[in-house]
């Protein structure tokens, strides 16, 4: 059921800004994707939308934590097979991964709004699959000399090395790639 009253409509309209944001994106990227256009789509002003963001950069790092919200979603579980589907997935929506990369490279900067975003993503998901690659490996199913931490710290660099390269060639087959060093690190 939706919250009732002013709150609950801000917060009903933040999520319409959002979900329209996230398709946008992923349809026409990040670039090709104007803040007239998104406010557009639901019926807003461009200021009326910024007023649920504060400025165009807060609006796309929350757009980046809605597409992370879905991929964890959609994660059974937290295993190397599961981190290479949400890579293989990632190729068939374009324009997210160019917002991403743009406010990785942005992020740089403490005072981006991502840079915070970015910090965290990298910490609780390394931290994440980390535990879980522990936790295989101490049950026996992955090798016992694989270090968890390293393993995850490289796989989550090389998936986003890898996403940059696919950007400048589509043909390039990112999941491939990340499963093949996935199997380095297990021999």
């Amino acid at each position: 059921m939706a919250k009732r009253g002013p709150y609950g409509k801000g917060i009903e309209r933040r999520e319409q800004i959002l979900d329209a944001a996230l398709r946008t994106i992923a349809e026409r990227g990040y670039l090709a994707t104007s803040i007239a256009e998104l406010a557009e789509a639901v019926g807003l002003s461009q200021g009326g939308l910024l007023h649920y963001f504060g400025s165009k950069e807060e609006l796309f790092v929350a757009v980046l934590r809605r597409r992370d919200e879905t991929d964890v979603a959609a994660a059974t579980e937290y295993t190397p097979e599961a981190f290479i589907d949400v890579v293989r997935r990632n190729a068939l929506v374009p324009g997210l991964i160019e917002l991403f990369t743009h406010m990785q490279a942005a992020a740089a900067d403490p005072r981006h709004p991502a840079h915070d975003y970015m910090r965290d993503r990298y910490r609780l998901g390394i931290e994440g699959f980390s535990h879980s690659l522990r936790a295989l490996r101490d049950a026996g199913r992955l090798p016992a000399h694989l270090d968890p931490d390293a393993a995850a710290t490289t796989l989550f660099a090389l998936a986003d090395g890898l996403q940059s390269r696919w950007l400048i060639d589509p043909s390039f087959d990112m999941a491939a790639h990340l499963e093949q060093c996935w199997h380095n690190l297990i021999r």
